[in-house]
């Protein structure tokens, strides 16, 4: 079986990318960032205008809602590492180009959004915030999949879903309407960029069935989110996890599983020796995650009952 190169994949999924282009454009809804911010809110801050300085008192939201709201502010604010990594994957020209600039386009709404909301209500400290978004920023973005065109695409399939999810139950966690409308406007966009990646995906798995196995084997096998970078990420991972935020669950049977049943990849054919093998790890891979999430909801469940017994 031919292996294609990354021109020729480039090549063959061109009329994949046109028609789910038209499809997304037909579909995405125009939205603007200040509408969800509630501006009458606003007080000046400490520094050159002598305002008032940010106390933990001024915010209302679950110190849960807030550690997941910073992560995923930290997360967007690295647009411009992932753009660069599209970009040079799929080049600036024809459909891939348009769809990169589009996609950036509508991604840097998210971190608007999301920053001027925070800002506006006093919800977290925004000297803390501006100086974890330059450490982040600085660090830029690198995974272990962002060399190679198909993994990227398998990894972002995950990932925009993965995202998705997150932003929706971080606003249900808030407590509050206004929150929880601004990041399910945010979540409508990224559950539009999962089915465009998801759909260039299935099209890999009819060109070259047993590379775009490979690659999503290879991306589930040690998937991250973007934001891992982020310091103190696990301690941020395991409070978000433990809300039910986003947890081993969520990530097995709402994102990984409905992901792998829109492409039936267990009913893909045509695969050589090597796109078997990785279609097996695959359904290994799903055993695992079955376990560690078993596992971590009943450690959950334990500490959960431990806190109510000294309650």
């Amino acid at each position: 079986m031919t292996i294609l190169s990354q021109t020729a994949l480039l090549h063959e999924l061109e009329p994949v990318v046109e028609k789910n282009l038209d499809r997304h454009l037909s579909l995405a809804k125009e939205w603007f960032p200040h509408e969800y911010v509630p501006w009458s809110e606003g007080r000046t801050f400490d520094g050159p205008l002598d305002g008032e300085a940010w106390a933990e008192g001024d915010s209302t939201l679950p110190e849960v809602a807030r550690t997941a709201l910073i992560v995923n502010l930290l997360t967007e604010d690295n647009l411009p590492s992932y753009h660069h990594q599209i970009a040079t994957l799929f080049g600036r020209d024809g459909a891939w180009g348009t769809w990169v600039h589009r996609w950036t386009a509508e991604e840097a709404r998210h971190g608007t959004a999301i920053r001027d909301y925070l800002t506006v209500t006093r919800a977290v400290d925004p000297v803390a915030l501006e100086r974890a978004r330059m450490t982040h920023m600085s660090a830029g973005f690198s995974n272990a999949h962002d060399k190679e065109m198909l993994h990227s695409l398998a990894y972002v399939s995950f990932q925009e879903l993965a995202t998705r999810i997150s932003h929706r139950n971080t606003g249900r966690a808030t407590g509050d309407p206004r929150c929880e409308a601004l990041l399910a406007r945010v979540a409508a966009d990224e559950n539009l960029h999962m089915v465009f990646y998801r759909n260039l995906l299935a099209g890999a798995l009819e060109v070259a069935p047993s590379q775009a196995m490979r690659a999503v084997a290879d991306v589930l096998a040690d998937f991250e989110m973007p934001g891992a970078g982020i310091e103190g990420f696990t301690r941020k991972a395991v409070a978000i996890a433990l809300a039910g935020i986003y947890d081993l669950r969520q990530h097995r049977d709402e994102v990984v599983l409905p992901v792998l049943r829109q492409w039936d990849l267990f009913e893909v054919t045509g695969l050589n020796a090597d796109g078997e093998a990785a279609r097996e790890q695959i359904a290994e891979h799903l055993d695992v995650l079955e376990t560690q999430a078993s596992r971590f909801e009943e450690r959950r469940a334990a500490r959960a009952a431990r806190v109510a017994a000294r309650a």
